[in-house]
């Protein structure tokens, strides 16, 4: 009897054993929630533990980075443009993501609009290092501050008056065709090379220039008048320049060609090439600043194209490299250069080169507002 005791023992605790671990299998065949039933029964799932901003949150910075913070560590590839979104209603916003420590960040190429509500979503595919999966979607809302208001246009003061103006010289390989007055100061007219001027009491004309042609050493009041036009560039350039809170940061790394740009304040730490057609698409009272701590270069052939009643009295390129445009290339706006501007063989603009060194022509076609 002793002996039929152990054995049914033995038995039940076999099917006991067995039971549990079927009832194991069972807690959740997905497989995204880990490969590892046993850590599932021990560990629950990870949690989001903080977000910046936070929740609810008003007057949030427009250049502020959305972070999370989980509770444990994270396997980082889960963490990626499809598992942390951030959208302005409807459109999505497009950034960088990066993740360190317990740590994801989504940092926005441009800066957030003012006034604006943001949603951002961390989805439940994101995983821990184990491979389990977040419970739940995490979304929070917040609300950027500011006034969404106009951008102000770069006041160029009397160098509105040139088409071409520069410091230390404007050379020209024949034949151009410049509509506009051009102004050198503080060189001498001997620094304007290549137009064949004809010269006045207090002015110059050339051929090929349909307007004026002024430099430092004419009468008075010619070099006063340039005096301040030069310094009126210099002001706009630096206003151009410190503009605060760009709408948009590095674009495209650098590369905007075939890119449409809508009005805004741009901003890029280094060069800017544009080497298939760009459109400004916009309307006639809306502004564009380009801010550009390198250089400026358009590619042969390629054309800036206006769109939607887009101005180009009212697009500001701010460069502080050189602005280069190739042979038979065509641009639009104020080109405030603080190292120079050169237009290769049968480039054209429609604007005004303003240029604290020297503007070179070759050939061009230079059309000024």
């Amino acid at each position: 009897m002793k002996n039929q005791k152990t054995i049914f023992s033995v038995l039940m605790c076999s099917i006991l054993i067995l039971s549990a671990c079927k009832k194991e299998e069972n807690v959740d065949p997905t497989p995204a929630l880990g490969t590892n039933p046993f850590k599932r029964l021990v560990n629950p799932a990870p949690l989001v533990s903080s977000t910046n901003p936070e929740g609810g949150a008003t007057g949030v910075s427009r250049n502020s980075t959305i972070s999370v913070v989980f509770n444990e560590p994270m396997t980082s590839s889960s963490i990626n443009t499809n598992t942390f979104i951030v959208k302005q209603g409807d459109v999505s916003v497009s950034g960088t993501i990066a993740y360190l420590g317990n740590t994801a960040t989504f940092t926005p190429i441009r800066y957030l609009d003012a006034s604006k509500v943001y949603t951002a979503t961390i989805t439940k595919d994101v995983l821990d290092v184990g491979g389990m999966a977040l419970a739940a979607n995490k979304t929070w809302n917040f609300t950027i501050g500011g006034s969404p208001g106009t951008l102000a246009r770069v006041e160029l003061g009397k160098s509105a008056n040139y088409v071409i103006l520069a410091k230390t010289a404007i050379n020209n390989s024949p034949t151009s065709a410049i509509t506009g007055g051009l102004g050198l100061s503080p060189a001498a007219t001997s620094y304007i090379t290549g137009l064949a001027l004809v010269d006045h009491t207090g002015y110059a004309t050339s051929a090929q220039v349909t307007g004026k042609v002024y430099a430092a050493d004419m009468v008075t009041p010619t070099s006063i008048n340039l005096t301040t036009a030069v310094n009126n560039m210099i002001t706009a350039y630096n206003d151009a320049a410190g503009r605060p809170s760009p709408d948009f940061l590095e674009l495209g790394a650098g590369n905007v060609g075939g890119m449409t740009l809508v009005p805004g304040l741009y901003k890029w730490a280094g060069t800017v090439s544009i080497a298939s057609t760009v459109t400004l698409e916009g309307g006639p009272n809306d502004v564009w600043i380009f801010q550009i701590a390198g250089d400026l270069k358009q590619s042969a052939g390629l054309r800036l194209t206006l769109k939607g009643g887009a101005q180009a009295k009212n697009i500001f390129w701010q460069v502080a490299g050189e602005a280069t445009f190739a042979s038979n290339s065509h641009f639009e706006g104020n080109i405030l250069s603080m190292t120079g501007i050169t237009f290769v063989t049968g480039a054209s603009l429609n604007g005004r080169a303003l240029a604290q060194t020297a503007v070179i022509l070759d050939a061009n076609i230079i059309k000024g507002l």
